[in-house]
């Protein structure tokens, strides 16, 4: 017997709803996992809401990464067998104690790493590596400002960063999480507030800003790109001013939101040699290539084991969604089976 959250209609984190059911034989090419811990991401509550652009249409099961071990395997499943400690991506679905899943989607647990941190991971550096590098180019000795760099992906931005001998930067929402960005290595750090672009400027001094990291939105967006320098680029995967204090929507300030969102002329892209690139990790799903090099190459960096934040259980789920909406977590929030 299976236990899984599903958001039985999009618009309310109030919609989550436990239900129980029987998982079929995993087919020739899944795995079954007992899922052992979930980690949570901001793409969980935009799918919730509805303002996700890859939400599924009616009912579904939110969730985007897990730990666990196998327990059944298809016929041709060969790179990991019964018993396997692993953690994994999935497009939807992971808010369950167990799951059906393509076994090119999991990869080992490290042995020395255990459940909750491997549920948090995998998103999280692959979003950061696929920013930096992909899209960024990041070279030797640049500037990079790094926005929510408490968060899990800001984290291993920075870890990754510093392999390529980066200046960092990062901001926060909070003063109370300056401490970790000082233990993580950070070399300067901006907590915002309406002064951001002014502080930005005196922290820079005379360095050129080189990489964005942008996940907020709205003017710090606009602040951020204009201070990147000639040849640089501004990398944007999310907009956290879009995250609503409550349990619903606010459908009159998400219209404000976007209707006053920083528009990019191309022209003056040109006139100032500054790019803009945005990118959502979900749509590479089908790249299983792709993916797979990438985790090839984050595994020769060498990083160190996830930061996790907040351990919820998984009966109180619903609370560690509206924790991690709160914006007041470190690291990664996860939920233990």
């Amino acid at each position: 017997m299976e236990r899984k959250f599903y958001i039985l209609k999009a618009g309310s984190i109030n919609n989550l709803s436990l239900k129980e059911g029987e998982l079929p034989e995993p087919a020739e090419y899944e795995i079954t996992v007992e899922i052992k811990s979930i980690g949570l991401n901001f793409a969980d509550i935009f799918a919730m809401l509805g303002i996700y652009s890859a939400t599924p249409k009616g009912k579904f099961i939110p969730g985007l990464e897990y730990s666990g071990i196998v327990l059944k395997k298809g016929n041709s499943v060969h790179n990991v067998s019964a018993g396997d400690k692993i953690m994994g991506l999935t497009r939807f679905g992971a808010y369950a104690t167990h799951l059906n899943i393509d076994a090119d989607y999991v990869v080992k647990l490290p042995v020395e790493w255990n459940f909750e941190e491997g549920s948090a991971f995998l998103v999280n550096v692959l979003t950061a590596y696929y920013a930096l590098i992909e899209l960024g180019n990041i070279q030797n000795g640049q500037t990079v400002l790094i926005h929510s760099a408490a968060g899990g992906v800001g984290i291993y931005a920075n870890r990754i960063a510093k392999k390529f001998n980066a200046y960092t930067i990062g901001t926060t929402g909070s003063p109370a999480k300056t401490d970790l960005l000082k233990k993580e290595g950070y070399n300067d750090f901006i907590v915002r507030d309406k002064n951001f672009k002014q502080v930005l400027q005196e922290k820079l001094a005379n360095r050129e800003l080189n990489l964005v990291l942008e996940c907020i939105g709205g003017k710090i967006f606009k602040q951020s790109y204009e201070m990147v320098a000639p040849q640089g680029r501004l990398i944007t995967y999310g907009s956290a001013n879009f995250t609503p204090a409550g349990n619903r929507l606010n459908l009159f300030k998400a219209v404000y939101n976007y209707l006053t969102r920083p528009k990019i002329d191309p022209l003056k892209m040109i006139n100032t040699n500054r790019s803009v690139m945005g990118f959502n990790l979900i749509w590479l799903w089908d790249k299983k290539k792709q993916f797979a090099q990438m985790l090839n190459e984050i595994e020769k960096l060498n990083l160190e084991k996830p930061v996790t934040g907040k351990v919820f259980t998984f009966e109180n789920l619903p609370s560690a969604v509206k924790y991690l909406q709160s914006g007041k977590s470190t690291g990664k929030v996860v939920v233990k089976i």
